[in-house]
């Protein structure tokens, strides 16, 4: 459950031009960072506390409500600290149009 007034995802579908998904940290667990999957994305912290870890080593603490961009950072890892409480992101972003293939030749 979010704290009152913070900002949640989850519960919201999003329309048509946009995807949504839920990722969950295990309590203790990391999750390693991979841009693709991060791409083009608003990641809101639903439930628990997310610590986002840096290639330069920092590390930066965020709690639910928290709403994140990670485009531009260099992250490598993203950590739940708790050791009993699942962190749990829900990341939207917009749908990306199907390719479009080239014309058959003449």
């Amino acid at each position: 459950m979010c704290a009152e007034g913070a900002a949640t995802f989850r519960h919201r579908p999003p329309g048509p031009s946009f995807a949504q998904r839920v990722v969950t940290i295990a309590p203790g667990a990391s999750h390693p960072y991979d841009e693709q999957e991060w791409r083009d994305a608003l990641v809101a912290v639903e439930e628990g506390e997310l610590v986002v870890e840096c290639r330069a080593g920092g590390r930066r603490a965020f709690g639910t409500g928290a709403v994140l961009w990670f485009v531009g950072l260099d992250v490598v890892t993203l950590h739940n600290v708790s050791t009993t409480r699942s962190t749990v992101l829900v990341a939207v972003s917009r749908r990306r149009p199907p390719a479009v293939q080239d014309p058959p030749p003449p």
